[in-house]
């Protein structure tokens, strides 16, 4: 099927191979969604973030292997996504090794524990569908932030637990190759950057990749802190670093280069910021401020924020919901109807089930037939398959990876569901 030409333009991004970012430091893109990074000593490697499964861990394994054949003396994780920490026991080769993270380590899809009370059912669908698990590579052309075809084979089945946490910044020794471990709150508040002084290399895990940043992933996360984010770009800008290599994405070579992604993006997030707060100020919904935001053009023209990964409608609405909770301050809100009363009063005021499924039927405003088959399947009428083929139109046009992944994923469950 079709896909957004910016989109496909973007899986540039997401080229498999291995970077030299300096005597004895690599990284391997596109063997996966996340990078790993590698850093050769006087007698051992070390393996920065062992990205989301076990397959995928083996080939970059592989690749580095090429390079040199020393052993790997330690493994160090930027942060606890599951896409950083799932292919550790490929890299640990059967041995006991030091893991470092930094002291706020803890993943929400890994070794979760049975006993907390959260929806996690919900979780684990909504990431399916972001991600397009289970979509055809032709449907999934990417992640946003990684590529749509990669290997699968024991998906976070690989992580090991830290063996040291990491409480402040501090200088480590990496087997004669002097790092900075830098505390950098941004898409998690566990982040830790990596600063290799002598070479001038940073490595800042996900607080930059090559998009629009996933300030709200749709598959559920707790708040993340903007202006924490924000502060963390500033600091990582002000390091001087001449080659940047992501968590995501391909390095960036140039202390000019690196320094105007890192400052734009800090930028593109205090415009969020900033529009979402002067909107709820001005007592606007958010419906419209979302409706009305855009980047200014000096931010829109950077290739580096293209909404293939994080969006900015998404991101106002996490804004809000994170600094002043649910409640938007329209008393109307405070109430609420079901799904069905509310359907009843639509579709009463259409003028009967009929007439509403008409319009569903009708209306060339896509998102307009979206909320209409809800109302109808709320109702008990048969509008899945015009909301999956409703979806599946907007994911043709969509931009943004994630969004293209769930259009396409719920479209699919609705079909298969139908069919069973």
């Amino acid at each position: 099927m079709k896909a957004h030409p910016d989109l496909l333009e973007n899986n540039s991004q997401f080229e498999k191979h291995v970077v030299p970012l300096a005597p004895g430091l690599w990284t391997a893109t596109g063997y996966a969604a996340s990078n790993i990074h590698m850093v050769e000593g006087a007698a051992s490697v070390t393996i920065i973030d062992t990205t989301e499964s076990t397959k995928a861990a083996e080939n970059i394994l592989a690749e580095f292997r090429k390079l040199t054949d020393k052993p790997i003396g330690r493994i160090i994780y930027t942060h606890s996504h599951r896409d950083h920490i799932s292919g550790a026991t490929v890299f640990a080769e059967g041995r006991d090794i030091p893991i470092l993270a930094s002291a706020g380590f803890q993943s929400d899809l890994v070794n979760v524990d049975a006993t907390r009370i959260a929806p996690n059912a919900a979780l684990g669908r909504r990431t399916q569908a972001q991600f397009g698990i289970g979509l055809s590579p032709e449907d999934r052309v990417s992640l946003g932030c990684g590529p749509g075809d990669r290997p699968m084979q024991g998906l976070g089945a690989g992580s090991l637990e830290p063996t040291e946490r990491v409480e402040a910044n501090r200088a480590i020794d990496l087997d004669g190759i002097t790092a900075e471990l830098i505390m950098a709150p941004g898409e998690t508040d566990d982040h830790m950057a990596l600063w290799f002084p002598e070479a001038r290399v940073l490595i800042p895990g996900d607080n930059w990749y090559h998009a629009f940043p996933n300030l709200y992933a749709i598959r559920g996360t707790p708040y993340r802190d903007f202006a924490a984010w924000a502060n963390t770009l500033t600091m990582l800008a002000d390091l001087g670093a001449e080659v940047m290599a992501p968590g995501h994405t391909q390095p960036v070579f140039g202390a000019d280069a690196v320094r105007e992604v890192l400052t734009t993006t800090r930028d593109a997030i205090l415009h969020v910021m900033r529009e979402t707060a002067l909107g709820m100020d001005a007592g606007r919904s958010l419906d419209d401020i979302v409706d009305a935001l855009t980047l200014p053009p000096e931010l829109a023209s950077k290739p580096w924020l293209g909404e293939f990964y994080g969006k900015l409608g998404w991101s106002a609405r996490a804004f809000a919901a994170g600094t002043l909770g649910w409640y938007d301050g329209n008393p109307t809100h405070l109430g609420t109807l079901s799904s069905r009363t509310r359907a009843e009063e639509m579709a009463r005021l259409a003028g009967g089930i009929d007439a509403l499924a008409k319009a569903a039927e009708t209306t060339d405003n896509l998102q307009w037939r979206l909320e209409l088959c809800d109302h109808l399947i709320a109702l008990g009428h048969p509008a899945e398959a015009l909301k999956a083929d409703t979806m599946t139109a907007l994911a043709e046009t969509e931009i943004n990876a994630t969004a293209r992944n769930t259009y396409l994923w719920e479209a699919k469950r609705l079909r298969e569901a139908q069919d069973a």
